[in-house]
């Protein structure tokens, strides 16, 4: 697994062939492994559905079914690092997070396209995995943490899944509004977030409360009265950690939430961006805005036909017709 490092917007296999197929016009789409999941279809990640049958841990779940050996973890954790451009790791080490962290946020977008092509989102590793690695699509915080946490485990890092609220222009969100990660390395542990649109681009110590400084910004982690934590950048409260451990299965009100009320702003609007070696990428509805490292940018409106190829070319996300907010009647249940 010490291959050199590929292009994960525009990968290619070991030979420099690109790996996607004719038809779709795009590099890296995924190949099927023949794993098959608990349906009996065939996935294309190397895991299993929603059922964890089969997942990079190797070991067996409550059904008493053994999920796949470690032949099939190496293969689900290949796929992973061919997607993020990333080599394995020697050691699970600061460092090495890192580097997983940076080359995560370079090549998986923050993205809510589901909701607005009305794609259901299941919070189990799984379809995280299938999501992300499979389909080579991008997600929110649930999907996108959840899915490092699965990465990480998987090349033995301690990972804890941790809620958070985030603080917006009416105050702080609801419970189980964003999900962060606590990794454990040997030099202590460090607050890992790839699922959080423009933050940091490395992980952050978590038992620090001093300024961080980071391209992304100088952030300080402050702990409240209550035993939180707080994110600062630059002096803004970004969110509130809650220390105490979760499981996928927690997040699922706040995803819930998050996905259907008219109160969330994933509902009422599109945005799929990721970090760039020089600034960031965005496309938020038909908008186009690329900055660079010194601040410029380039802003442009789309026609409606740009904003399909701009989906693949940018982000490496085939789609076959553009999402688009549906606007609310102002009828809807009061959350």
């Amino acid at each position: 697994m010490d291959a050199a490092p590929i292009d994960p917007i525009n990968p290619t296999d070991a030979t420099g062939v690109s790996n996607a197929p004719e038809s779709t016009g795009v590099t890296g789409a995924p190949d099927a492994t023949g794993i098959t999941d608990a349906a009996g279809a065939t996935d294309v990640t190397g895991v299993s559905n929603a059922t964890g049958v089969n997942n990079m841990a190797g070991v067996s779940d409550a059904t008493g079914v053994r999920r796949k050996g470690m032949s099939d973890e190496a293969g689900a954790c290949l796929r992973y690092l061919r997607r993020i451009g990333a080599e394995r790791p020697v050691v699970p080490d600061a460092e090495a997070l890192r580097r997983l962290h940076l080359s995560h946020l370079r090549a998986v977008p923050f993205e809510n396209l589901s909701i607005h092509l009305g794609e259901e989102i299941v919070l189990a590793e799984g379809p995280l995995l299938e999501k992300i690695v499979g389909a080579r699509r991008g997600g929110f915080c649930y999907e996108l943490n959840g899915a490092f946490a699965v990465l990480l485990r998987a090349l033995g890092y301690e990972v804890a899944l941790l809620s958070a609220r985030v603080f917006g222009p009416d105050g702080i969100g609801i419970p189980y509004d964003h999900l962060a990660l606590r990794v454990q390395t040997p030099t202590g542990p460090w607050l890992a977030d790839v699922g959080f649109g423009r933050h940091s681009h490395y992980p952050l110590l978590l038992d620090s409360r001093e300024d961080q400084a980071d391209p992304g910004g100088v952030f300080r982690i402050e702990e409240t009265t209550e035993g939180d934590l707080d994110v600062l950048r630059v002096g803004v409260p970004q969110y509130r950690v809650e220390q105490r451990p979760r499981t996928l299965a927690d997040f699922e009100v706040g995803c819930w939430w998050n996905c259907t009320s008219p109160r969330s702003h994933f509902t009422r609007s599109l945005v799929c961006s990721r970090l760039t070696g020089t600034g960031r990428v965005t496309l938020s509805g038909r908008t186009l805005l690329i900055t660079g490292a010194d601040g410029a940018r380039e802003e442009r409106e789309l026609g409606g036909a740009e904003v399909l190829p701009a989906y693949r070319s940018h982000f490496g996300i085939t789609l076959d017709r553009e999402p688009v907010v549906t606007p609310f009647t102002g009828n809807e249940e009061k959350r």
